[in-house]
């Protein structure tokens, strides 16, 4: 219950705080569904006997929050954007798309601060409720935990190797300015 305080309150801060966020309605849905998957999970299995309905919506709501997070608030609140894609001999190979540096240096900090600490402290969250399923001998629910762990995972791998992508390209990028300028320096104090 208190995972569903937490996920209420963060929802709550950003109604209450919208002017500090450059993009509140998207920060809203980037919470709104993990907070829901979260809080069906949490709630139904107190209210709710049937496994199977457990099961559906939990995972559909954690397909949602994949897919906005994957699509539309990693865009938007980060700058980020990944995907997978396999070739034709079979090999996985990760693509990165990332803002150019001017883009990147003006994303908002809050918008940028609750996109990763959400996107961790939702799959913490999740790891904390397969701990108790195995406590309680409820494998059934361990299978739901681990279907929506992996997709949370999933993001939190794409998103991190793309931030690292980024910031690999942002050191090229000033090496590259540096020697430009250093090599036209150089070249017109011959001139």
């Amino acid at each position: 219950m208190c995972n569903a305080c937490i996920w209420a309150f963060v929802v709550a801060a950003l109604l209450s705080a919208g002017e500090n966020y450059a993009h509140p309605q998207i920060c809203f849905f980037h919470v709104l569904f993990k907070a829901a998957a979260l809080a069906f999970y949490i709630l139904s299995a107190l209210f709710v006997d049937n496994f199977v309905i457990i099961f559906v919506v939990t995972v559909f709501l954690a397909a949602l929050d994949f897919w906005v997070v994957k699509n539309v608030s990693g865009r938007i609140l980060v700058g980020l954007r990944w995907w997978n894609e396999i070739s034709d001999t079979g090999e996985s190979i990760w693509r990165f798309e990332c803002l150019d540096q001017e883009s990147m240096a003006r994303m908002n900090k809050k918008d940028s601060w609750l996109f990763w600490w959400t996107l961790y402290l939702t799959a913490i969250l999740w790891i904390l409720l397969g701990v108790f399923s195995l406590i309680r001998f409820q494998a059934d629910f361990c299978l739901v935990v681990g279907v929506c762990l992996t997709l949370s995972i999933a993001n939190i791998v794409g998103f991190t190797r793309c931030h690292k992508d980024a910031k690999k390209q942002l050191q090229q990028f000033a090496a590259q300015t540096f020697a430009g300028r250093v090599s036209s320096t150089i070249s017109s104090a011959f001139l």
